[in-house]
C-alpha cells in the first residue's frame, strides 16, 4: 500500500501532483495542513476531484469532514492519547507511532498506523538520524493493523522495508522534492506486486 502526504507548505503543481498520484494508483492521499483556516482547507480540497474524496485522509480539521464528504480521519499520537472527543460514527481512523512497542499495542480500531522514522527524512532535514525503528520491523508483533512505514522512503530503500515486515510506505519528501513523483510511485507500486 502506498500512501502520499500532503507537503507542509504550499509546492509548485501541488494540485496537478495529486492529481496525476491518485489517477497513477496511490492508494490513500493524507491532507497535513495543520496551519490552513478553515476556508483555506475547504478551497485546498474542492480542488481535488470528487472522485478520490474517499481517498483522502485528514490530519485537522475534523468538524469539516463529513461536509467535504470525506471518511478517513489521521489521529496523530496527541490525539490519540488525549482528544478522541470528535464524532467517530462513520470514519475510518489510522494514527502514527514512533516505536514499534506502541505500534505492536494498538487495538483495532485503527486501520493502519504510521511508525516512523524508518529512515532519517528527506522532507524534514536532521530528524531520524540520531534514531531510526528500521531496526524495529522485525519485532512487529501487531498484525491486525496495517503498519505503514514513514521517513526517508525512496523507491531504492522501499523493498528493503516490505522485506522487514511493513505492509507499505507513506511517501512525502520522496515525491514533492522529485520532479517526476509519479515515477516514484510506479516504481514503489511494483515493489508492492512482488509481496
Amino acid at each position: 500500500m502506498i500512501l502520499g502526504i500532503s507537503p507542509e507548505f504550499e509546492a509548485k503543481n501541488e494540485h496537478a501532483a495529486i492529481h496525476q498520484l491518485l489517477d497513477g494508483g496511490m492508494d490513500l492521499f493524507h491532507i497535513r495542513k495543520y496551519h490552513y483556516s478553515d476556508e483555506m482547507l475547504k478551497t485546498y480540497i474542492e480542488k481535488i476531484d470528487e472522485i478520490h474524496r474517499d481517498r483522502l485522509v485528514l490530519h485537522s480539521h475534523f468538524h469539516l469532514a463529513k461536509e467535504l464528504g470525506i471518511k478517513r480521519l489521521h489521529c496523530n499520537e496527541k490525539i490519540r492519547r488525549t482528544d478522541l472527543s470528535f464524532s467517530t460514527d462513520g470514519f475510518a481512523f489510522s494514527t502514527s507511532v514512533h516505536s514499534i512497542t506502541d505500534f505492536n499495542q494498538l487495538t483495532d480500531e485503527w486501520k493502519y498506523a504510521f511508525l516512523s522514522p524508518v529512515f532519517p527524512s528527506i522532507s524534514k532535514k536532521g530528524y531520524g538520524t540520531m534514531q531510526s525503528v528500521f531496526g524495529e520491523l522485525g519485532q512487529r508483533e501487531n498484525h491486525t493493523i496495517a503498519l505503514i512505514a514513514l521517513g526517508g522512503i525512496h523507491a531504492e530503500n522501499y523493498k528493503n522495508v516490505r522485506m522487514q515486515g511493513a505492509d507499505g510506505a507513506a511517501l512525502l519528501g520522496s515525491i514533492w522534492q522529485c520532479p517526476q513523483p509519479l515515477n516514484i510511485l510506479k516504481k514503489c507500486k511494483e515493489i508492492d506486486r512482488l509481496f
